[in-house]
């Protein structure tokens, strides 16, 4: 025996609900009632002046996300070069190997480096911030000047030197990329 709804029973469901509202009397909207605040709270004041990640966070962010996209990359190049050494006679089990063996490779090698290289620039943007006192968009490019200087300094002063304009440049970009995606695109 199967039950079946009809609308009739559902309409009467409906009407013998009574939905309870306890201040109903009182005509009052609830923020006015319990006086919830709209904005974020802070322990202390100084937090809510700064509109920055701390240097922990700033360094976990750029780390991470340094980590995961360079592992990401590094391992879709890599599958790629593992689909390109396929042979006539592999199994499949040989060509899934191959390419989750040159995935993993480059994913870690990529991860790694992409890692390291948002350490540093973590580091020196924070530690501009707290030798100027000052978080303007100076800070960032002069930290991508010095990280890709600091990354390839053991490949030589002229890789040095190049690195380092790539890096700033390159800050430099995503700089101005945010600033104009924040006045010409809403949110």
């Amino acid at each position: 025996m199967s039950y079946q709804s009809n609308q009739h029973d559902s309409d009467d469901g409906q009407r013998n609900r009574r939905l309870y509202n306890p201040y109903q009397d009182l005509n009052l909207p609830t923020q006015t009632l319990y006086k919830l605040p709209t904005s974020p709270e802070y322990l202390f004041q100084e937090e809510s002046i700064a509109q920055r990640r701390s240097w922990g966070e700033n360094l976990t962010y750029y780390t991470g996300i340094g980590y995961l996209s360079g592992a990401v990359l590094g391992g879709g190049k890599g599958a790629i070069e593992g689909v390109r050494a396929f042979e006539a006679g592999d199994t499949m089990k040989l060509r899934v190997n191959r390419v989750l063996n040159a995935g993993g490779l480059s994913g870690r090698m990529f991860g790694n480096r992409a890692g390291v290289i948002g350490l540093l620039y973590a580091g020196m943007e924070s530690g501009m911030v707290a030798v100027r006192d000052v978080d303007d968009v100076f800070n960032s490019v002069a930290a991508g000047l010095g990280t890709g200087a600091l990354f390839k300094a053991a490949s030589g002063v002229r890789s040095a030197a190049l690195a380092g304009a790539i890096g700033g440049v390159a800050v430099g970009i995503a700089v101005a990329g945010k600033q104009a995606l924040k006045r010409y695109v809403p949110i």
